[in-house]
């Protein structure tokens, strides 16, 4: 697959680099410019991504790293059994728990909500960071609601994370998550109070909240690029029958005069 002309390789991570310290430079630098297209499109065109990843695997299917961004990949185009052989493989070349809670949710992508359930209850899980301890309880969570049980959903994220006034990276999410339990739940008025609260920690727009919370407000948004294409459509649409029209008089001048 093509790459760009601006991407040398060397904007992957320091880890990363030397990971692929154990290829040959030629064939090291081939795939960290691969990797790095991986990271540019998995949010915009996931698909791309996974193209690039497959090359990177095809070249290095040796390195940690490699399998991981395969996973991601993988997981981001819901190729949920291949990102999980992926980021297991991942797990086993490294030894690290990183990728627990995301394994976790390929379980739930691929109708295993008690799997991930089993592995939100495993020791990993104590091995994680404070993040990774966050996106644990919001799989479970999922797991919970994937198997009716809202309640169980609403106590699962109910953490001192959630009841923090400090905002972390995960803070958005984990109050979405909440506010959107609840409103599955029937609880709206508590759903409405979350979802101001994650739209007061979400700095970078990493959810909808603000969306979700106007629909609850019965406030409807129009889009204003919608807007003038219809307007510029009813004015083509005129200015054709003012045409025709122009045309029709047209033709009986033209006949008069034959007469």
């Amino acid at each position: 697959m093509p790459i760009p002309e601006d991407v040398t390789g060397e904007e992957i991570d320091k880890d990363v680099r030397q990971e692929l310290q154990s290829l040959p430079k030629g064939l090291a630098e081939d795939v960290a410019k691969n990797l790095v297209m991986v990271a540019r499109l998995i949010d915009e065109d996931p698909e791309g991504a996974y193209g690039y990843s497959k090359v990177a695997l095809r070249l290095a299917s040796r390195v940690a790293a490699v399998r991981e961004a395969a996973g991601f990949a993988a997981y981001a185009n819901q190729k949920y059994s291949e990102a999980l052989a992926e980021f297991r493989a991942a797990r086993r070349m490294t030894g690290h728990v990183e990728l627990w809670p995301v394994m976790a949710d390929c379980e739930r992508g691929l109708g295993r909500p008690e799997k991930a359930l089993d592995m939100a209850g495993a020791p990993e899980v104590h091995k994680l960071d404070k993040a990774g301890q966050v996106e644990m309880r919001l799989v479970a969570a999922g797991a919970r609601r994937d198997m009716g049980q809202l309640d169980a959903a609403i106590v699962t994220l109910q953490s001192p994370e959630l009841a923090s006034n400090s905002v972390q990276p995960w803070t958005a999410r984990l109050r979405y998550a909440y506010a959107d339990a609840l409103l599955a739940a029937g609880r709206e008025d508590e759903a409405r109070e979350w979802f101001a609260k994650a739209i007061e920690s979400d700095k970078d727009g990493s959810t909808d909240a603000s969306d979700r919370l106007a629909e609850l407000d019965g406030v409807e948004f129009v889009d204003a690029f919608a807007e003038e294409e219809l307007e510029d459509e009813d004015e083509a649409a005129e200015k054709v029958v003012e045409d025709e029209e122009v045309e029709e008089v047209e033709e009986v001048d033209e006949g008069d005069l034959k007469d």
